[in-house]
């Protein structure tokens, strides 16, 4: 099991997040949690292509949309703020519902902000550490107790 004091769970969470494309990938070593970058044309040392399935890293492959998706419709039903609430709960309907709810988020209620980038890393923080866990990178009371101890932040 890998020391979760020493590993990067922003870089986790962002791969976990990353929807861009599947020519660059997160790779994670399971002895030592160091985080890397592979690339279809240049491997992991930048040069050398390597297909995936022969290196011993494990992918860290992107979570859904909808998961993150989630994050927009509770903050926006969570929040005091009926109008904002109801504004940015129309925001995320249809396609095109990230940019929009940030996009409203930035021009009609930045005083919003700090608590939306705070409720999307505690949720992303804990993703990589169930991640983990479904990895068998991490044991389970390790896990549990960072979920105790990262709750959802008081929202506004």
């Amino acid at each position: 099991m890998l020391d979760l004091s020493r590993l990067d769970l922003q870089e986790i969470a962002t791969a976990l997040a990353d929807q861009t494309d599947y020519e660059h990938r997160r790779l994670i070593d399971p002895r030592t949690g160091e985080i890397m970058l592979w690339t279809a044309d240049g491997g992991i040392d930048g040069d050398t292509p390597v297909d995936l399935d022969d290196l011993d890293q494990i992918p860290i492959d992107p979570l859904p949309s909808y998961v993150w998706y989630q994050d927009m419709a509770d903050f926006a039903e969570r929040i005091s703020d009926e109008t904002a609430g109801r504004r940015l709960a129309r925001a995320i309907q249809g396609k095109g519902a990230f940019r929009r709810f940030k996009n409203e988020l930035h021009q009609d209620y930045p005083d919003l902000l700090p608590a939306w980038y705070a409720l999307r890393e505690a949720r992303a923080t804990r993703r990589a550490v169930e991640w983990l866990v479904g990895n068998a990178l991490l044991d389970d009371e390790t896990a549990e107790r960072f979920v105790v101890e990262h709750p959802d932040p008081e929202l506004p």
